[in-house]
C-alpha cells in the first residue's frame, strides 16, 4: 500500500508527507505551554489578524465558556497537525456540539487528520447527549464546503453577522480587529480554515 500522496497542485508532482502512522488527539487548556507552541498557530492560519496576546486572552475566556480545545498530534514526530474547538450548547434547537474551529495544518490536509477530528467530535456530541453538530464555514471557502458535505454535514443556514462598534469613550476587546468567524470571507479567515 502507497502511504503517501502526490499533491496534484505542485508544478513536478513530488510526493507530499507520509501518511501519519498514528494520531493522538489529546485536550489542551489555558496554562498548557502547547497551547501557544502547537494550538496557536494553528488557529492563527484561520484567522491571521489575532495577535498571539490575543489568542491567549481567547483561549482563556473561551476555555471559561466551556470551549475545548482537541488537537490531533502524529505520535511519530510529536507534531500538531490538526486543531478543533468546539464545545455544548443548549439552544432551542436542542442539545448541540458547536465547532468554533477546525483545521489541519497546510502541508497535512487530504490525509485525514480533519476526518479523524470529525470523527471525535462526533463521538463526544453523542456521548455529551447532544442531538446535532454544527458550525459555520465561509461562503467562499469551497474546500471546506466539500470536506464538510463528504462528511454529511448540509447547509441547514445562513449565518448573519455584523460588527458592534465601541461606544464612544470605550476600547474594543482583545481580539485585534477579527471578527471570530469565517462569516466575511474578506475579514479574518485566510485560505487555510475549513
Amino acid at each position: 500500500m502507497d502511504l503517501t500522496r502526490t499533491d496534484p497542485e505542485a508544478a513536478d508532482s513530488v510526493p507530499a508527507d507520509p501518511l501519519p502512522a498514528d494520531l493522538v488527539l489529546t485536550d489542551l487548556g489555558p496554562g498548557d505551554p502547547r497551547m501557544a507552541a502547537d494550538v496557536a498557530p494553528l488557529i492563527r492560519a484561520l484567522r491571521p489578524r489575532l495577535s498571539a496576546d490575543a489568542f491567549t486572552a481567547f483561549a482563556e475566556e473561551g476555555h471559561a465558556q466551556g470551549l475545548r480545545f482537541t488537537v490531533a498530534y502524529d505520535t511519530a514526530t510529536g507534531r500538531a497537525l490538526g486543531a478543533a474547538t468546539h464545545r455544548v450548547l443548549a439552544t432551542s434547537r436542542g442539545r448541540l456540539l458547536f465547532v468554533d474551529d477546525l483545521v489541519t495544518a497546510a502541508g497535512s490536509r487530504g490525509r485525514g487528520i480533519g476526518a479523524r477530528l470529525m470523527a471525535e467530535l462526533e463521538r463526544r456530541g453523542r456521548a455529551e447527549g447532544c442531538t446535532r453538530l454544527e458550525l459555520d464555514s465561509g461562503t467562499t471557502n469551497v474546500d471546506a464546503h466539500r470536506f464538510y458535505h463528504a462528511h454529511r454535514l448540509t447547509v441547514a443556514a445562513f449565518h448573519f453577522g455584523r460588527e458592534l462598534e465601541p461606544d464612544p469613550g470605550e476600547g474594543r476587546s482583545g481580539t485585534d480587529g477579527d471578527s471570530g468567524t469565517d462569516a466575511d470571507p474578506g475579514r479574518g479567515r485566510g485560505p487555510a480554515g475549513r
